[in-house]
């Protein structure tokens, strides 16, 4: 098993459930009301703390409550899925398909732009990455390995950041709804290289402690 891989993954997919569990929270708040069409905005007029605070997600439950309830238990499961089981076999299969349902139910539409990169990654855990020792050189292994917990930390906390901005609209020292916006979406763009990274790292170090 890559070890580091698995850790990665297990990171990743779970602050996604958390986002997915997030969006069902706050579509629960709406109420037993029909969603009036497939793309809705989670977040309601009476729950919505700044002006771009929307929460864009897509169902195919015509009701909030519902797809709320839904999005809280198919978010949950990827969680649990992704600490516990994503290693298994068929592991990465049923975690893209939890993706998909999360994204179905109104568990939010953002993180379509990450998720399939960790699918991808939970797709090697099990295996040998023939590839990857062919393209990183075995010098490089090792200094290359020691910054995947960095790269971890700092796409985590880019991605908590970022969700909990659109959600409440803060940022410290800024007021401007159009200056928060744009800080939210600097952040989802550092991932953009932060997140690739890390993959790169931590397949290094799984190569380089590999016996």
């Amino acid at each position: 098993m890559n070890r580091v891989a698995r850790i990665i993954v297990a990171t990743l997919g779970s602050i996604f459930g958390f986002s997915g569990m997030g969006h069902g929270f706050f579509e629960i708040l709406q109420g037993d009301v029909p969603t009036e069409g497939v793309f809705i905005s989670a977040i309601g007029e009476a729950q919505r703390m700044w002006p771009h605070g929307n929460e864009y997600a897509v169902t195919l439950i015509p009701n909030f409550l519902i797809s709320g309830i839904t999005a809280m238990l198919v978010g949950l499961a990827l969680i649990v899925w992704s600490i516990g089981f994503v290693h298994r076999k068929n592991g990465a299969l049923i975690l893209f398909l939890l993706f998909i349902l999360l994204l179905l139910a109104g568990g939010g539409v953002a993180q379509i732009l990450f998720f399939p990169w960790v699918y991808l990654v939970s797709t090697r855990i099990n295996k040998p990455l023939a590839w990857w020792r062919r393209v990183l050189p075995a010098r490089l292994r090792m200094p290359l390995g020691r910054l995947w917990r960095w790269g971890l930390v700092t796409g985590s906390a880019l991605l908590v950041f970022a969700l909990l901005v659109a959600i409440t609209g803060f940022v410290p020292t800024v007021s401007d709804p159009e200056a928060v916006l744009a800080t939210m979406l600097v952040c989802l763009a550092a991932e953009v290289v932060v997140l690739p990274l890390t993959f790169v790292a931590g397949f290094a170090c799984d190569l380089a402690t590999r016996p």
